[in-house]
């Protein structure tokens, strides 16, 4: 019976030996606090990477539309080299914003963890957070000292929704003035919209060129860009900061109007209501105008010499104000991180590298890029690589960018903009008529 005794003895103290020596030997985490999936959107105050230094690695997927230079490349490179307990891979979406916007929903929908981090077009962010379809970043923005201030504003409003950020501003597009510097001299370019049809008229009827300016006006997404700068040089406003609807008023007719005196003006194309970019800028690297509103890539498309005419002679400065100053639409991209992402902590992490100076900088100098954040306009490396950055016109046009309305469906109110805006160049309303049936139409789809 002793020695019975004694072999239960030992088999029970080695027993508990293994047990003691095990320590989770399986590979698997293990989680202390019994927590739920959303523990890793708040651990690690020191900002580092979950589970680094812990031998394993974590996969993490971005997507994004296609990208025909080597900035996304780059990217990711630099951040899996500098962060070897994370490995990011590339999943390329469509070209096509409207069908990658279709594609993402459509994942989001299915409430898929398949891909953690994502790019959004500037005016996807509302949408995207109320769907519930991305995470919010303020904790994390705190928790590392990521200051709001130091990005363009504009920028970092077209994420917010319900007082919070959704997003990140990866690269910012606003709509600027180019102008021919053989055509208007350094100190008479246009400072008001009256000023530029004045100009626009004069160098026409003297022959130095078939017209005297040009701008999008199809019943497109690019109409509601132009009309948001004239609404908004006038004061005006589509939606308030609230999201209410605050369109019709003496300052947002006043900013129709002008856009559709001009637009019928004679020194536009006939046509100008079938005009996109694409017929707008070839117009305008042909040498048919003095004058174009149109996207930073013009600069370069301009000064290419195997497409363009007027190579050399391209200036740049802000849209002409309106009573209430200058004005340019938002564009640009986002990058969020998907709210069923199973690793929202490495996930902000290369956001928060993708977005930061660093990543910025990759961007600017490998893709042309426009950064956010405005103190990387002084980087030389940046400006060595992009001298059209250097251009007091290109950085005042930044300085004067507004968003689009921020709604949740925002396709809804885009299209009630570009129907009733259309009408009234048309004719077939007044812009008192257009605007009171904007806020008709508007209170309707934000209900």
């Amino acid at each position: 019976m002793k020695a019975k005794y004694w072999l239960l003895s030992l088999m029970l103290i080695v027993v508990v030996a293994l047990a003691a020596c095990s320590g989770g030997g399986d590979g698997e985490a293990t989680d202390d606090t019994g927590s739920d999936e959303d523990t890793s959107e708040t651990s690690g105050d020191s900002g580092e990477s979950a589970g680094e230094g812990d031998g394993e690695v974590v996969e993490l997927v971005y997507a994004r539309g296609q990208d025909s230079t080597k900035a996304s490349e780059m990217l990711i490179k630099e951040f899996n080299d500098s962060h070897p307990n994370i490995n990011v891979t590339f999943r390329e979406m469509p070209s096509d914003t409207g069908q990658q916007h279709d594609a993402y929903v459509t994942m989001l929908n299915a409430e898929s963890s398949e891909i953690d981090v994502m790019d959004l077009d500037v005016v996807w962010p509302a949408e995207f957070a109320q769907a519930g379809y991305v995470l919010e970043l303020d904790r994390f923005m705190q928790r590392d000292g990521v200051e709001a201030s130091d990005y363009n504003q504009g920028a970092m409003s077209a994420a917010q929704f319900n007082g919070k950020q959704w997003a990140m501003p990866k690269f910012i597009d606003t709509g600027m003035l180019f102008y021919r510097t053989d055509l208007v001299e350094e100190g008479e370019v246009p400072q008001t919209w009256d000023e530029l049809m004045t100009s626009a008229s004069n160098i026409q009827s003297e022959g130095g060129a078939e017209f005297g300016y040009l701008m999008q006006a199809k019943q497109y997404e690019g109409l509601v860009c132009n009309a948001v700068e004239f609404i908004a040089s006038y004061g005006g406003e589509i939606l308030d900061e609230n999201g209410d609807v605050a369109v019709n008023s003496p300052e947002t007719v006043a900013g129709i109007s002008k856009l559709v005196e001009v637009a019928n003006a004679d020194f536009v194309p006939g046509n100008i209501n079938t005009f996109t970019e694409v017929e707008s800028h070839t117009a305008f690297i042909e040498g048919q105008s003095p004058y174009i509103r149109n996207w930073p890539y013009q600069w370069n498309l301009a000064n290419d010499e195997e497409q363009s005419e007027i190579v050399d002679k391209v200036g740049v400065a802000p849209l002409p104000a309106g009573d209430a100053g200058s004005a340019a639409a938002l564009g640009g991209w986002m990058t969020a991180i998907n709210k069923y992402s199973e690793n929202k902590e490495e996930a902000w992490e290369f956001v928060k590298f993708m977005t930061g100076p660093e990543g910025q900088k990759i961007s600017a100098i490998n893709g042309g890029l426009a950064p956010t954040l405005p103190a990387l306009f002084e980087d030389e490396e940046i400006l060595e690589a992009n001298p059209f950055f250097t251009q007091e016109g290109f950085q005042n046009a930044l300085e004067g960018a507004v968003s689009r309305p921020v709604a949740p469906n925002y396709p809804e109110v885009s299209e009630v903009i570009q129907i009733n805006v259309s009408k009234a160049i048309a004719g077939e309303l007044t812009p008192e008529e257009a605007v009171a049936a904007m806020e008709e139409e508007l209170n309707a789809v934000m209900q």
